[in-house]
């Protein structure tokens, strides 16, 4: 009986949650080492489903970058990264869009149908207007030629409000096409800040590879819980946020100027952490807010 008690415990407390929560759009990043594990991939897609059956409406942004060397690696094509950027060939492009397309995407469909869900895949080809990037080197400043990879300059969020309004679950892979009709590939956290954005969503969730913003990078107990956007340029400077959590708290705070209410960033290697942040009192993560939230 206790058992019991505690479940419906579990449902009390998420109740407030359910009802704030109710028709808005909640954009998911779902990537990094997150997606290694199928069980936890399923178990993922299966909360996101939940969601969904409760009123949210979730649309997710995947990525994929470890699948995508691996298949570089088998056919015997050099993976090389500049500045933290992927340099994309026009061969490693096409391998890009068809392991997001054919496999990563794919899977996820599946997962989110077996488990009750209405997902619809959206190419981000079909909604995400590219611009050809660059990269610039730290020591010189020239800029370096990294091939197929670009920024988002305009989002066409008319094919995701569709599928939301239908009571189906987008699911995009990021990548663009650019003026001169070539495909780019799009870092996926970007990606997902500037749909939030474009979408003006009420969250913004990250599920990657640490707790939270830590601290202390080597004491995952040192998450710190909630963060103001006007806190992080002091959090930057003190070397907290550094790495590749930079250019995703700079991405998130353009979404949060656009009128994402919250980004949250969690450990998306733990069961039901999505589940946890969104719907108890203490949640598990980091979330960063406007400076005139009240935490």
């Amino acid at each position: 009986m206790e058992n019991l008690i505690n479940k419906a415990k579990v449902l009390v407390e998420a109740m407030p949650y359910i009802q704030k929560f109710r028709n808005e759009i909640i954009v998911v990043k779902f990537g990094g080492s997150a997606m290694e594990d199928p069980e936890l991939v399923k178990a993922t897609m299966r909360d996101i489903v939940l969601m969904e059956c409760i009123g949210m409406r979730p649309v997710v942004v995947h990525g994929g970058g470890k699948a995508i060397s691996a298949e570089l690696e088998r056919k015997k094509i050099k993976v090389e990264f500049v500045n933290g950027l992927r340099r994309t060939c026009s061969e490693t492009i096409k391998i890009v869009d068809h392991v997001l397309h054919q496999h990563i995407n794919k899977s996820l469909i599946e997962h989110a149908t077996s488990a009750g869900g209405k997902p619809q895949s959206i190419s981000g080809k079909d909604i995400l207007k590219a611009q050809k990037m660059t990269s610039q080197c730290p020591d010189t400043g020239k800029h370096l030629d990294i091939g197929y990879v670009g920024n988002i300059i305009d989002v066409d969020v008319d094919r995701i409000f569709e599928a939301l309004e239908s009571g189906l679950i987008p699911v995009i892979p990021p990548l663009g096409i650019g003026d001169d009709g070539k495909v780019y590939n799009i870092n996926a956290d970007i990606a997902a800040c500037k749909i939030a954005e474009a979408l003006k969503a009420r969250k913004l969730i990250f599920l990657s590879d640490v707790p939270g913003v830590m601290r202390d990078p080597s004491d995952e107990t040192s998450v710190i819980p909630s963060i103001r956007s006007d806190e992080v340029e002091k959090l930057i400077k003190e070397k907290v946020i550094t790495g590749g959590m930079l250019p995703k708290i700079q991405s998130s705070l353009h979404a949060l100027d656009a009128g994402t209410n919250k980004v949250h960033m969690i450990d998306g290697r733990t069961t039901h952490s999505l589940l946890l942040e969104i719907f108890t009192d203490k949640g598990v993560g980091t979330q960063i807010v406007r400076p005139d939230s009240i935490l």
